[in-house]
């Protein structure tokens, strides 16, 4: 069982395997394979089934977190109901909202408080509207609120350094967006976007993990409504072709979108490069280039077009 369980693993890069939690079980994004079933719950000894009662039963606070001026450590004040969940009266009503008005405006008092509280804000909508995991947030947050402190934003426009925020919380996490997608969302435009991005990478010496192209596959494939087959296949090539250290120093989008162009050829769903390119976010000029090289140095026979 080990040995079985160990060759799947082999299959199966190690950064492709998740938890599911709720089944107890490691799988292969890439294959849908089961790598190790039956894991131990290390969770709660104790069963929520509404997001009240979850609250009710923990013993825990709230976690910190960045979003928040004061990290979340301070209590708020939110509804209008006493310590036995009665409503209060009137006058106790208007009372309770004249301390939450006055609490809201203590939470932020000096100008960078201020100016991370508005952030929040605008990464918040930038994550919603781009449909990005809620965890970005909190990274992107860390990272502009460490930028606020060491005097980067003075002067520089608000939604550009936040996009740039987003934008470097997405290659630290390993999500697939490029920077076109997260600056269209913006006024400032992809050059001011770039250049901040440049910025807080510079000054705050951010390492930025290199992005693995098969993780931009999954994207491409499903705007272009290619098949399963065809994303499994152009995985593979790059899984080839990151063995064979060919793409170290290449955009991830770019090798994508070439590794998709000859899978959808081998397969006969057939899609123009500038189809790919578009679908990419990349110019054809790099599709075909690269395209070219893959085919060229992995020795992939394609059939004739």
């Amino acid at each position: 069982m080990e040995k079985a369980s160990g060759d799947r693993e082999e299959k199966c890069p190690p950064e492709y395997i998740v938890f599911d939690e709720e089944r107890g079980e490691y799988i292969c994004t890439l294959t849908g394979e089961v790598v190790e079933e039956t894991v131990i719950d290390t969770g709660p000894e104790w069963r929520a089934y509404t997001p009240e009662e979850k609250t009710r039963r923990s013993r825990v606070g709230s976690p910190l977190t960045h979003t928040l001026p004061d990290y979340g450590i301070l209590t708020t004040i939110s509804g209008y109901r006493d310590a036995t969940g009665r409503k209060l009266e009137a006058r106790l009503r208007i009372e309770a909202s004249r301390l939450r008005r006055l609490q809201a405006k203590l939470r932020a008092t000096t100008s960078i408080e201020k100016n991370i509280e508005q952030a929040a804000r605008e990464i918040t909508r930038l994550v919603e509207a781009l449909n990005l995991p809620r965890s970005i947030i909190d990274t992107a947050m860390m990272i502009y609120r460490q930028a606020a402190e060491k005097g980067l934003v003075r002067g520089r426009s608000l939604e550009s350094m936040a996009a740039a925020a987003v934008y470097a919380a997405c290659r630290i996490r390993g999500i697939p967006r490029g920077i076109d997608d997260i600056s269209e969302m913006v006024k400032g435009g992809r050059k001011e976007v770039a250049r901040c991005y440049r910025l807080i990478v510079r000054e705050l010496k951010l390492r930025m993990p290199i992005v693995d192209p098969v993780r931009y596959v999954s994207r491409i494939t499903s705007a272009l409504r290619l098949s399963p087959a065809v994303e499994r296949r152009a995985a593979e090539i790059l899984m080839q072709a990151r063995r064979m250290g060919l793409t170290a120093g290449k955009d991830p989008a770019g090798l994508a979108a070439a590794a998709i162009y000859i899978a959808a050829l081998e397969l006969g769903e057939r899609r123009t490069q500038k189809e790919i390119a578009a679908a990419a976010g990349v110019t054809e000029v790099t599709v075909r280039n690269r395209y070219k090289e893959l085919v060229q140095r992995l020795n992939i026979p394609l059939p004739a077009q």
